[in-house]
């Protein structure tokens, strides 16, 4: 089944940012392709450092290798948020996620997100019985 990934205007997707270098595969609809850095990453999207902006609309095929394994989608190009003279910062949102995809890509969010919560894993929390 594909995941059609959504926004939701009232509750933002939580972000993740990676330590390392993420290096980003960009493929474009006319098979131009690109290379880039994977800075942001969260259920709906990205934030890529590319050598020149794409264009904003451009439809894309994206993927990356977290450490939950290898994530490959469909997404649509935002509109570059700052420009440098070594590349620019540009964000995407993920447009449609394979299961597989979808899976690897909620584990590395989640992966992430539970380090940095005060070094602590989600799961050593625990509830008193009753609550």
């Amino acid at each position: 089944m594909t995941h059609f990934p959504q926004t939701h205007p009232q509750q933002r997707a939580q972000r993740i940012q990676f330590n390392s270098l993420i290096t980003a595969l960009i493929q474009s609809d006319g098979g131009q392709r690109a290379k880039g850095r994977l800075y942001v990453v969260s259920m709906t999207g990205g934030l890529l450092r590319l050598a020149k902006a794409l264009s904003d609309g451009d439809f894309v095929e994206v993927a990356f290798q977290t450490a939950s394994g290898p994530v490959h989608g469909m997404a649509e190009m935002l509109p570059p948020t700052r420009r440098a003279s070594d590349g620019v910062m540009q964000p995407f949102r993920f447009i449609a996620l394979g299961d597989d995809d979808h899976r690897v890509l909620r584990m590395a969010v989640d992966s992430i997100a539970d380090r940095t919560f005060v070094g602590l894993r989600s799961s050593q929390w625990s509830l008193p019985k009753g609550q």
